[in-house]
C-alpha cells in the first residue's frame, strides 16, 4: 500500500509575504557626504562650497537615489543641503536627507505602502521572519498595519511555524 502525503501547508490557503523582496536595490541608492566640502572637516565656507559643486561630476548620479548627509561632526547651515538639492534633483530618481540606511527604510516603507490591501481581504497572511537581509522593525510595523483591517489574521514566521499576531473576531 503507497501512502500519500499530504503538504498542509501548500493546502492552507495561507499567502506568504517576504518583506526582502520590496527592499529597495543597494545599487540604486548612493550617498552625498558633506565631509569632504568642509574646510578642515568641520566648516563650511560659502565660497569654497559653491566653487567645488560646481566642479562636482554630477552625472554620477544620474538615475540613483541620493542620501545627502556629513558624516563629520559639524554643523552645516540649511542652505548647503538646498543647493546640493538643487542640483541633485533635476538628475536623481529621488534626494533624501539622511544616511544611506535610513534611505533604505524610507524606500522599503514606502515600497511596502504601495501594496494592494485588498489583495490580503478575508486571507490568512504569513510575513516571513528570516532571511538575507536584515528587515528593519519599521517594515513589521508597517506591513502589520497595512494588513490588520483588511486581512483575516497575521502570522509572523513560516509558513510551517508561524507566531500569531492578529485573528480577526467573528462578528
Amino acid at each position: 500500500m503507497q501512502e500519500t502525503f499530504v503538504n498542509k501547508v501548500a493546502e492552507s490557503g495561507i499567502i506568504s509575504i517576504d518583506l526582502e523582496s520590496y527592499f529597495p536595490k543597494s545599487d540604486t541608492i548612493v550617498g552625498f557626504d558633506l565631509k569632504p566640502y568642509l574646510f578642515m572637516e568641520l566648516i563650511l565656507k560659502e565660497k569654497d562650497f559653491r566653487a567645488a559643486l560646481l566642479t562636482t561630476d554630477w552625472s554620477v548620479y544620474e538615475q540613483k537615489n541620493v542620501a545627502i548627509f556629513c558624516s563629520a561632526d559639524a554643523i552645516i547651515p540649511m542652505w548647503a543641503y538646498m543647493l546640493i538639492t538643487a542640483y541633485l534633483q533635476p538628475i536623481a530618481t529621488e534626494v533624501f536627507f539622511g544616511t544611506i540606511d535610513d534611505f533604505k527604510q524610507h524606500l522599503l516603507l514606502k515600497n511596502i505602502q504601495s501594496l494592494n490591501v485588498e489583495t490580503f481581504t478575508n486571507q490568512r497572511v504569513v510575513v516571513k521572519g528570516c532571511g538575507e537581509i536584515a528587515i528593519p522593525a519599521a517594515a513589521y510595523v508597517a506591513i502589520t498595519q497595512l494588513l490588520r483591517n483588511n486581512a483575516k489574521s497575521i502570522m509572523y514566521g513560516e509558513p510551517c511555524s508561524t507566531v500569531p499576531i492578529f485573528k480577526k473576531k467573528n462578528t
